[in-house]
């Protein structure tokens, strides 16, 4: 399966991109009462998720390497009278932010990533988490079946990937 470049993504939110479902994922609000204190939306595309756990109180930053989801993110806040930080920031530099957050939530960034750029978004991920911080992540599973859409990832090898820099701070959700 072929890994998505920036145009790619580019041409997705020049439209209604398929995974902008209005609203969070499923799993993510399942698993909203585990998640305190500030938060990293990693890949946030339109903004929804951030948005939710800023409704619950959290103080939240929501990144997306894209211009236009971003826009279309600070929109939605501002028309729900909510506060985010919405970022134009590229996920696979987040060791060289000076920032830190409690918990990070990933709907569906990881399993886009190339091989090298899970390297870089992982050793990222060990350096913005607070101590105690626990990662929420949200991908593709290899036992989804069909082959449209993004790149499929079997829980072994997350686990392999994630668990070897951040040991037990990451808690899976479903597959998409």
């Amino acid at each position: 399966m072929a890994i998505p470049d920036r145009a790619t993504f580019e041409n997705l939110y020049a439209g209604q991109a398929p995974w902008d479902i209005g609203k969070p994922q499923k799993p993510f609000v399942d698993v909203a009462d585990k998640i305190t204190g500030s938060v990293l939306d990693a890949g946030c595309g339109t903004g929804d998720t951030a948005l939710f756990f800023a409704s619950r109180g959290h103080q939240v930053t929501g990144i997306d390497f894209l211009e236009e989801p971003i826009r279309r993110a600070k929109r939605k806040a501002r028309e729900r009278g909510l506060s985010v930080n919405f970022l134009v920031k590229d996920a696979t530099t987040l060791s060289e932010w000076p920032e830190r957050f409690d918990h990070v939530i990933d709907s569906g960034l990881f399993h886009v990533f190339a091989d090298d750029h899970r390297k870089k978004y992982v050793a990222g991920l060990t350096t913005i988490l607070k101590p105690g911080g626990k990662l929420f992540l949200l991908c593709f599973s290899d036992e989804e079946p069909g082959d449209q859409g993004p790149r499929r990832i079997s829980k072994k090898e997350a686990a392999r990937r994630l668990r070897q820099k951040l040991g037990d701070r990451v808690h899976p959700g479903g597959s998409n």
